[in-house]
């Protein structure tokens, strides 16, 4: 069902017109394991995940990295939540250096690190 709807939206939205303005982000905060538990499932898994983008000016239509064999870790161009949300306030015209004040009044920086990803931008 997901599928079907996802796939209706992007359609959606490219016969529309509204797709090089809208980004639609279909990630998740993990993974799953390369290995099913014994309840014939699979556990939440940090150290690789997906992440799939489309519209929003980005350049589509590619694959950006590579697991290892076993999908276990990244094997090449990992990407980490800094670099995620830098892509994104890079599409949203959102400053790099965005400061938030924490409840003591000091500034805390949006994206600490990250840089978003050279090969969508």
């Amino acid at each position: 069902m997901y599928d079907k709807a996802y796939s209706a939206l992007l359609e959606d939205l490219q016969q529309r017109g509204l797709l090089d303005n809208t980004l639609v982000c279909n990630l998740s905060e993990f993974g799953r394991t390369p290995r099913v538990n014994r309840n014939a499932g699979r556990d939440h898994w940090a150290p690789l995940s997906t992440l799939a983008f489309s519209g929003g000016g980005l350049q589509m239509g590619q694959v950006v990295g590579e697991s290892n064999a076993k999908a276990e870790t990244p094997k090449s161009t990992p990407i980490g939540p800094q670099d995620l949300m830098a892509t994104l306030f890079h599409v949203l015209g959102i400053p790099q250096d965005l400061h938030v004040q924490d409840t003591s009044g000091r500034p805390v920086p949006m994206v600490s690190g990250g840089r978003p990803i050279a090969e969508l931008v």
